[in-house]
């Protein structure tokens, strides 16, 4: 197959190692996939990283969405449960009282933030994908939505940043820009297929009200309470393998903290997508063949949606810029049973300016 230059966008989240702010399925028919492979340079927004970017190996389609588009992801599994939009560091926090008539104020406990925010707190989703739990860092922050209307409780929401404007120096990202404010936000189920979200400013003693459906064709339904519509962001889930994204993670500082990062990467774990890591101390990325894959390696990722992350670079110093891991690549296994070999070879252009990587991958047969 004839190369192409794929430019993509997607956004991503930090400085150095993380953000500015920290300074520290079913088996389907698939399309005919590349025979020969690619390299990838995503026109990822610079180093504002304004994108969330999708990407499916198959058909090399990318999907760029605005990180700050959205607020929350309405799962379409059997169960009832609501994502908040970690890529602009959202944070929630349930209340005591289901009467969304009464006046709540801010609280700056409610956010993303090394070592001040423990992840027990349960302020954010669990950085894993797995949305089911019972809070404290476990499963969504926001607890599973009831049938019985009545044990719904309100939540304080920390709307998180807007995407930053500012231009930082090279190999540095900005990515918090203005604060995006708070509400107060109700959720319901709408008969057995649906949700109802109730959200108003803190002072308000009415709400808006709109549902939402489940659409099984895709992880989420998501939604805007700028718009107050339901907005597309990621393609159905069997039309995506992986994801560049800002990403609200933890990390364990003597105790797991939530911390922003840029530069990260997430699987589609929810659609069937597998990954695992391979050290070029054990294979050349160039003689590495379908008969060397390893099965059980793609057991982790059936559960963790973090198996590239931010694994795939180093983070950086104060006297050192970030930089591409060259002694690891990524084998990806897709909803269809499609095998890549993915490869990072570089984070920056030839400027240096971050938010511009180049990737190169090829199908395993």
């Amino acid at each position: 197959m004839k190369k192409t230059i794929l430019f993509l966008s997607f956004a991503l989240l930090a400085l150095i190692s993380c953000s500015k702010d920290e300074d520290i399925n079913p088996i389907l028919q698939s399309p005919t996939p590349p025979s020969n492979g690619d390299i990838l340079q995503p026109a990822v927004g610079g180093a504002n990283q304004p994108n969330q970017v999708f990407l499916d190996l198959s058909t090399e389609v990318s999907t760029p969405i605005n990180r700050a588009s959205w607020d929350f992801g309405f799962s379409s599994g059997a169960d009832f449960r609501v994502a908040i939009n970690g890529a602009v560091k959202m944070a929630v926090k349930q209340l005591a009282t289901n009467d969304m008539s009464i006046t709540q104020t801010e609280d700056s406990n409610v956010a993303v933030g090394a070592g001040s925010n423990p992840s027990s707190n349960g302020y954010c989703d669990n950085p894993t994908g797995v949305l089911a739990g019972a809070g404290s860092g476990i499963g969504t922050a926001i607890a599973e939505v009831s049938a019985t209307d009545a044990d719904n409780k309100v939540y304080l929401v920390n709307l998180g940043f807007a995407v930053s404007t500012t231009t930082p120096s090279a190999g540095s990202v900005s990515i918090d820009g203005a604060s995006r404010g708070w509400k107060k936000v109700r959720f319901l189920r709408n008969g057995s297929n649906g949700y109802k979200i109730q959200y108003a400013d803190l002072n308000s003693a009415t709400y808006t009200e709109r549902t939402i459906a489940k659409d099984a064709d895709f992880n989420f339904t998501f939604f805007s309470m700028n718009t107050g519509n339901t907005v597309s962001v990621e393609p159905q889930k069997t039309k995506w393998d992986v994801c560049f994204t800002t990403f609200t993670n933890y990390v364990n500082f003597g105790s797991e903290v939530t911390y922003g990062y840029s530069d990260f990467i997430t699987s589609n774990m929810k659609g069937g997508t597998k990954v695992y890591q391979v050290l070029t101390s054990e294979f050349a990325y160039d003689a590495f063949k379908k008969g060397n894959i390893v099965e059980a390696n793609f057991t982790i990722s059936a559960t963790d949606q973090r198996i590239i992350g931010s694994n795939w670079r180093n983070g950086g110093g104060p006297s050192t810029l970030p930089s591409v891991k060259t002694d690891r690549f990524y084998v990806i296994k897709d909803a269809a049973n499609n095998y890549y070999k993915v490869q990072f070879l570089a984070m920056t252009n030839d400027a240096g300016v971050r938010g511009n990587p180049t990737i190169q991958y090829a199908i395993l047969k």
